[in-house]
């Protein structure tokens, strides 16, 4: 498979690692198809798993594509994680079902996925972290492998640890995207600089190639982040509503019919910008910034929640553009969206 080059991208597009099963295979395929990257979430998946798609992402394209890792974060406070399982006991007692007692230790098999990727007989080309950085000698063992390095950053300071450490290029995250933002600590506050004026910020101190993500759902959007200075955009929600995603049905008419978005920590103990809810109005106020101890507390509620197809307690990560969401080959959207971008 040929070395990624992001300047050189057909459509210079990636389609953003939604974890949680919103991105498939067919997904990343499509986008490929269109002509960018696209992209594979291993978050939440075993290192058996997340081979495992990777050899179906194989089978659908001959093209290069990335595979996205969670860095695993510093145990949370267990007695605030108590407190808030206290705080959910009413919301599980009302569904019949039941919060974990405790939460073992989770490093999302981190461990095992990067020795899997190393153990590839063909390197993934793309590598990209979420949640922090690898250590400085997993870095260069990919390195050494042939994968291209990729560090999420939401800052100048993460920006600057990124480079020290190795990568090849930085994902700008700005505080319009949806899901998780990719802070590097679970506790810190994300920032609110708005993703132009945080890619300015961030070409400041780094000359390394910079993917814009956050907010981009039409070609206005994509064109002025690439007149900012970034080499390509990455997409999440604009995707959602595809046919390849694996979104659920809910969700994707949830993207059309709530008003707003917010950024909360009710669901997982992480900040991540979702469709404002009453479970993240009444629960926002007590969340502590525990992860993943708070999203494995609160799985329960909201498999639960998913199961009745009730928007009002589920997770439905979303960024601001999400109105713009539509249906359809997911090719067709890269491929629509890029042509308004070049108007």
């Amino acid at each position: 498979m040929a070395a990624v080059r992001l300047d050189e991208l057909a459509v210079p597009v990636l389609g953003a690692p939604m974890a949680g099963g919103a991105t498939t295979p067919q997904l990343v395929a499509a986008v490929n198809g269109a002509g960018g990257l696209g992209f594979l979430a291993a978050g939440y998946r075993s290192a058996a798993a997340t081979v495992e798609q990777i050899a179906q992402v194989r089978e659908l394209t001959d093209r290069p594509f990335g595979v996205n890792l969670f860095v695993p974060a510093a145990p949370g406070d267990p007695q605030a994680v108590a407190g808030y399982r206290a705080q959910l006991l009413p919301e599980a007692e009302r569904w019949g079902v039941r919060l974990p007692e405790s939460v073992p230790p989770d490093r999302d098999d981190w461990d095992a996925k990067i020795a899997a990727l190393l153990a590839l007989p063909e390197p993934v080309p793309v590598v990209s972290y979420t949640f922090g950085l690898p250590a400085p000698e997993e870095a260069r063992a990919l390195r050494a492998a042939g994968s291209f390095q990729v560090g999420t950053v939401t800052s100048p300071d993460e920006a600057r640890r990124a480079a020290a450490a190795g990568m090849d290029a930085l994902c700008v995250q700005g505080p319009e995207a949806g899901g998780h933002r990719a802070t590097h600590a679970v506790t810190d506050r994300p920032g609110e600089l708005p993703l132009l004026e945080l890619l300015a910020a961030v070409r400041a101190v780094t000359a390394l190639p910079l993917i814009a993500a956050g907010g981009l759902a039409d070609g206005a959007a994509i064109a002025a982040a690439l007149r900012a200075g970034a080499v390509a955009v990455q997409l999440g929600t604009a995707l959602l509503r595809a046919d390849e995603s694996g979104a659920s049905a809910p969700h994707r008419a949830a993207l059309t019919e709530l008003p707003e978005t917010v950024v909360t920590r009710a669901f997982t103990g992480r900040p991540a910008r979702g469709l404002r809810n009453a479970f993240i109005d009444r629960y926002e106020p007590f969340a502590p910034p525990a992860y993943p101890e708070v999203h494995h507390l609160t799985q329960p509620l909201r498999a639960a929640a998913t199961a009745r197809a009730d928007t009002s307690a589920m997770h439905l990560w979303a960024g601001t553009g999400h109105r713009a969401a539509r249906p359809g080959p997911a090719a067709d959207l890269v491929k629509e969206l890029w042509a308004q971008a070049r108007r």
